[in-house]
């Protein structure tokens, strides 16, 4: 163990005697459960559900339970190997997940069985069926998780894909709110739904903006539950913090509102402290926002000819983004790879394509004034009328080479993906890890040690500044809205979150052909682990995004919620007291193993 993990791992263990007993210091008047489930049973193990029980589950779920196979089982793997790089075909299998697994980590393999939930009568069954039976019960809707929780073999998976329904409120007030909240333009949308169909509905038919993720495919659910960050977050906040009402499943197969004055600590729990950990959401409504008129995107690459150049490039882009792009118009990422590379690949909103281009000239003009820097792919500026933000027509006609649709026969037209998200669908991760910079690092009595460590990373490994996934420098009510969510404190100072991470060509077990390269991937992961020092030499304290984290992180409940966490302990005890649901480095699994099988606190 690293020094620097033991010290971390030694400042959490004060908190865990507290987390793990259920006591009354972090209770909040809920009480304290005395847990009765000590272990969950496996296929074949006693207590292991009869095919007469299981076919009772079957039709009380109306037929829509799955008895889940490897997707390459059954001698004829090519239909499936011919989709492996379309992630609407991906999550339309309940035996595929996202990602493909982590080197050393986890591997993706399909439940034993899956209830195809269409309604939420449909998910209760399932939650009552796992509960009764000590089942390991798993949640599914995206199916994008990269710590493996939307899988796990010898389990009961609620599979919420079909449930996608949308549709927009013109004034929506929470239940049991009349009186206390000013009704708001909104949009309710079901378990299974993904951004895209969110973005349809909002945005390219509606005329207005929701704040959701980037990747178009990942379910609208899961990433409310983790915080949830998008393109424009310095503008309009998480996802999370948008959040005006959900229903949801618990562990005693209740279905229970939780908004800000029903079940608040539900609700609070559900905005950004992470999926399958507090009850199966089967619907959420979000707040959306009047929509900018103009939106767009630049992107170029700098090389740089030397170590000196670098750094001053380095320097320059780092000086740049606090003078000109540290604020709620800009969004998304500038990446510092291997080899003295910048590339720029950054979005705007409520700007014209001048503005834009005004904004970046002298950043533009320092570079092309130097002669140890040139641009290896030309610097360019696309605007748009926001209402095409995620108009699939609009992008067919004018730039075809930004997206991938889904291309199986009766594909909706909607359902598209970014070019660049691509080669995520099915990766196999290497290593992953995430900080939160704040944005302390760009005053400029420190801004010289933050230039310093980013060069330094850069020798070990390429990283990304994803500026939209720090709200320092977003408008006070997006900051407020994100203050009184479950989700990391320290993203309210961030001015980015680095991620430095790698992974390889699909590895699901079975899939013919399929040879991770497991030496490669372990050495990959020390020299991230090596750019992730130099970078925690200037942000020592600094947390992770859950959804975008280190599988092996050790002092996850403070990395992923810092002082966040007891909170979150005390509603875990109130509404699933036996830990029903378990997800790694989930809320309360230091009480399981690393399995989720076997009770051990």
């Amino acid at each position: 163990m690293k020094r620097r993990d033991l010290l971390k791992a030694a400042a959490t263990l004060p908190l865990l005697p507290l987390l793990m007993r259920g006591g009354t210091a972090l209770a909040h008047g809920a009480g304290a459960v005395a847990a009765t489930l000590r272990s969950r049973v496996r296929p074949g193990g006693p207590g292991w559900p009869t095919s007469a029980e299981w076919e009772q589950l079957n039709r009380q779920v109306g037929g829509r339970l799955l008895k889940l196979e490897s997707a390459f089982a059954g001698g004829d793997a090519a239909p499936v190997l011919k989709q492996l790089d379309n992630p609407f075909a991906v999550g339309d299998n309940p035996a595929l997940t996202q990602t493909s697994g982590w080197a050393d980590a986890w591997a993706s393999q399909p439940s034993a069985y899956a209830v195809a939930a269409e309604s939420t009568a449909d998910v209760v069954a399932a939650v009552d069926f796992a509960r009764k039976h000590r089942l390991r019960l798993v949640v599914k809707g995206g199916g994008h998780s990269y710590q493996g929780t939307s899988d796990a073999p010898d389990s009961l998976l609620v599979w919420t894909r079909h449930m996608n329904r949308v549709g927009l409120h013109d004034a929506f007030v929470p239940q049991g709110c009349a009186g206390h909240a000013a009704p708001l333009p909104a949009v309710s949308v079901d378990a299974g739904a993904m951004w895209i169909d969110a973005y349809d509905a909002v945005t390219t038919r509606g005329g207005r903006y929701v704040q959701g993720g980037g990747c178009t495919t990942v379910g609208v659910a899961g990433l409310v539950q983790s915080g949830g960050f998008g393109s424009f977050s310095k503008r309009w906040g998480t996802a999370a913090s948008n959040l005006l009402e959900a229903e949801v499943v618990t562990a005693d197969g209740q279905v229970r509102i939780a908004n800000a004055r029903t079940n608040p600590e539900l609700f609070w729990g559900l905005k950004g402290g992470g999926g399958g950990s507090l009850g199966v959401v089967t619907r959420l409504t979000l707040r959306t926002f009047d929509l900018p008129a103009m939106a767009g995107v630049v992107a170029g690459t700098i090389q740089a000819d030397s170590d000196a150049a670098y750094r001053a490039l380095i320097g320059e882009a780092m000086d740049f983004y606090r003078r000109a792009l540290f604020n709620p118009h800009w969004g998304e990422q500038l990446r510092f790879q291997g080899g003295h590379t910048l590339e720029i690949m950054m979005v705007f909103q409520d700007l014209t394509q001048p503005q834009a281009e005004q904004v970046w000239a002298p950043f533009l003009a320092w570079v092309r004034a130097r002669k140890d820097c040139r641009f290896s792919k030309p610097f360019e500026t696309m605007a748009m009328p926001a209402r095409h933000l995620w108009d699939a027509e609009f992008f067919r006609q004018h730039a075809p080479s930004l997206i991938v649709p889904d291309g199986r026969p009766g594909a909706p037209r909607d359902h598209i993906l970014w070019a660049g998200d691509r080669d995520q669908v099915g990766w196999f991760i290497h290593a992953y890890q995430s900080a939160w910079l704040p944005a302390s690092l760009l005053e400029p009595g420190r801004e010289a040690r933050l230039v310093d460590a980013l060069f330094a990373a850069s020798q070990h490994w390429g990283f990304a500044l994803h500026v939209n996934k720090g709200l320092a420098g977003a408008p006070a009510d997006a900051i407020a809205r994100a203050r009184d969510t479950a989700t990391h404190p320290q993203v309210l100072d961030a001015f980015a979150l680095l991620i430095c991470a790698n992974g390889g060509a699909p590895a699901y077990p079975g899939m013919p052909g399929a040879k991770p390269d497991l030496a490669t991937a372990r050495r990959e992961a020390g020299a991230i682990d090596q750019a992730m020092d130099a970078i925690r030499a200037v942000a020592p304290d600094a947390g992770s995004y859950v959804s975008e984290s280190d599988y092996f992180l050790r002092d996850w409940q403070r990395g992923f919620w810092g002082s966040n966490y007891p909170r979150l302990a005390a509603a875990k005890r109130r509404y699933d007291p036996d830990g029903l649901f378990f997800v790694h480095h989930g809320v309360g699994s230091e009480a399981w193993s690393a399995d989720g099988f076997t009770r051990t606190g």
